[in-house]
């Protein structure tokens, strides 16, 4: 409750003081969805973001958004969906170029610097599930996990490394135990190809019974690679969510920004996930095809087609999504 009443204090404060500030953006999304896995969706979020007179960047997220029908993964790529009103990122950070080197500085609330985490990343760029070793099931990782903490950042714009120490904050169904944790990522690229590893030591799910030991450890790579308007990239994680049990998988992606398709971007994804733990294992396996819509006015369009041999929540292996979605700035 303490977090949520800084959030809005933060939001207000910034709102109300556009003379402290180089420059403020304030924007806001409304998207509703449904899926024929008997799921429908509404959401909406806000932040505000800018720069002050000394260099600081911040950025500040409110979201609300709720689901009706069947329990999925359906919509949540990179947002809660249980609803209720919660802050999301919350922080300040500043870059330092040193000689032509790079040092910088978050601190606040952010999302947890593993892989491929940022919101952008993830959200509202056609696909509309989250990958599944993202999907915050108590056997990977959350998209909506957060820090609240410090990420430090040194190295070249060619090669530096990204480190961050903090406590579980998150939001969602996979909440971690209290407690430090900490993560570290290295990241280097050569011409259009961008490559990262990283590894994060942190608490086990909280809702975990005293049958589950130890903390959850992962170690993941990651590359994103560009040509004429084609965008690939893709993650691969391995580690234990708790001790006596692993879990390996990954997905590859395919973004095609080309002039050809004009208002529309195809996307595509394969993944797999390997969850190892005897008479409870699980082995997932699924392939997306979409697409991104740019449509008049403020709206957004995300279409997917879904294919899961095992089936998904309701039990089919094929499913179609699809959202709208309205985006404003100022």
């Amino acid at each position: 409750m303490a977090l949520r009443h800084a959030a809005a204090a933060l939001l207000a404060a910034l709102a109300s003081a556009p003379a402290a500030a180089q420059s403020i953006t304030a924007e806001a999304d409304a998207t509703a969805g449904t899926s024929t896995e008997n799921v429908r969706a509404l959401a909406t979020q806000a932040r505000i973001f800018g720069g002050t007179a000394s260099d600081w960047r911040f950025f500040a997220e409110a979201t609300w958004a709720g689901s009706q029908g069947q329990e999925s993964d359906a919509f949540a790529a990179a947002y809660p969906y249980e609803g209720g009103v919660r802050p999301m990122e919350v922080y300040g950070e500043k870059l330092f170029r040193p000689g032509g080197y790079l040092f910088g500085l978050r601190t606040g609330r952010y999302r947890t610097p593993f892989g491929l985490s940022s919101r952008g990343d993830h959200s509202y760029n056609g696909f509309v599930r989250a990958p599944l070793i993202r999907y915050g099931h108590r056997f990977a990782l959350s998209n909506t996990w957060m820090e609240k903490g410090l990420d430090v950042i040194a190295g070249s714009p060619r090669l530096y490394v990204e480190a961050s120490v903090g406590a579980p904050s998150d939001e969602g169904e996979l909440l971690r135990r209290p407690g430090a944790d900490a993560s570290i990522r290295v990241q280097g690229f050569y011409k259009s190809l961008i490559v990262g590893a990283s590894r994060i030591h942190t608490g086990r799910d909280r809702e975990l019974g005293g049958f589950a030991t130890g903390r959850t450890v992962f170690s993941g790579a990651d590359a994103r690679w560009t040509w004429r308007g084609a965008q690939v990239r893709g993650e691969w994680i391995s580690g234990r969510p708790f001790t006596g049990v692993r879990t390996t998988g990954g997905y590859l992606d395919v973004l095609l920004h080309l002039r050809v398709f004009d208002f529309i971007t195809p996307v595509a994804r394969i993944e797999r996930l390997d969850y190892d733990a005897g008479p409870f294992s699980l082995y997932l396996r699924r392939a997306t095809a979409g697409a991104r819509l740019r449509l008049p006015a403020c709206l957004t369009g995300q279409l997917n087609l879904i294919h899961q041999p095992s089936g998904l929540a309701a039990g089919r292996r094929n499913v179609f999504d699809a959202s709208l979605t309205c985006t404003v700035r100022r």
